[in-house]
């Protein structure tokens, strides 16, 4: 599934959930439920999913932009250019291209690869040795670059579970007060009935908020993991291919 899909996906489920949660009920007797009502409910607990929700929320901007803006390249284009100027013997035209590119991950590792090849080309004892340092500048320059690409995306898995967990916990603690007033002996009927019907409402509130709260994160963490492979994955596949041609090309 594209991003864009999965965008137009999450974008769906916030207006289902939307809607849903601003219809009215049938009768007078009950109350409007929405997310307002929802987030009022749930008390304190409340507060701190909606912030751990938006801290996920900040963090997912701060990778969109890595991923999909500063690592914003065409491998495919940038190899069969790469390619044509080692063809023709033009290494410093071919650096001069990745060296604008170092920004991107793939752009550094060519960079890399190409500025040792310039340099060892001439020095190296045999066409072994060439391959060989040049296939470590290369496997260097992974190694500097390619973690970075998916690290930190873990982070929405917990913090997803993170308000999950304070939902339950919210839960727990509602429930916890609606015993306490039914068991009290001192409180009327009628005020036992309200912090029962409260005690309740934070519980289930809880609940609703931090699976609310979790659900988008699950989907942008897959989202953004995606792309993180995708670029993993051309990486490896113009690097090897870079590298091959490279040798071939040292051999001829």
């Amino acid at each position: 599934m594209k991003a864009k899909h999965i965008v137009l996906v999450i974008l769906t489920l916030f207006v289902a959930v939307g809607a849903l949660s601003a219809q009215t009920t049938a009768t007078a007797q009950t109350e409007t439920v929405n997310l307002a009502t929802i987030f009022k409910d749930s008390g304190v607990f409340g507060y701190i999913i909606v912030l751990v929700f938006l801290i996920g929320i900040v963090y997912a901007v701060v990778r969109y932009v890595q991923l999909y803006h500063r690592e914003k390249i065409n491998a495919q284009n940038l190899y069969k250019s790469l390619k044509g100027y080692i063809k023709n013997n033009q290494i410093d035209e071919a650096i001069k291209i990745t060296d604008k590119l170092k920004s991107t991950t793939l752009g550094f590792i060519f960079f890399s690869g190409l500025s040792v090849y310039k340099d060892v080309r001439q020095s190296a004892k045999s066409h072994e040795d060439l391959s060989d340092q040049v296939q470590n500048a290369f496997d260097e320059a992974v190694l500097q670059k390619v973690y970075k690409l998916d690290a930190g995306l873990f982070w929405f898995d917990t913090l997803a579970q993170v308000c999950t967990y304070l939902g339950l916990l919210g839960t727990i603690w509602g429930l916890l007060q609606a015993f306490a007033a039914l068991s009290n002996p001192e409180i009327a009927d009628a005020k036992k009935n309200l912090l029962l019907s409260a005690g309740i409402k934070t519980a289930i509130g809880t609940t609703a908020l931090g699976l609310l709260a979790a659900i988008p994160l699950t989907f942008i963490k897959g989202w953004l993991m995606g792309r993180a492979q995708k670029l993993i994955n051309e990486i490896d596949e113009y690097s090897v291919k870079l590298i091959n041609y490279i040798n071939i090309s040292a051999k001829g």
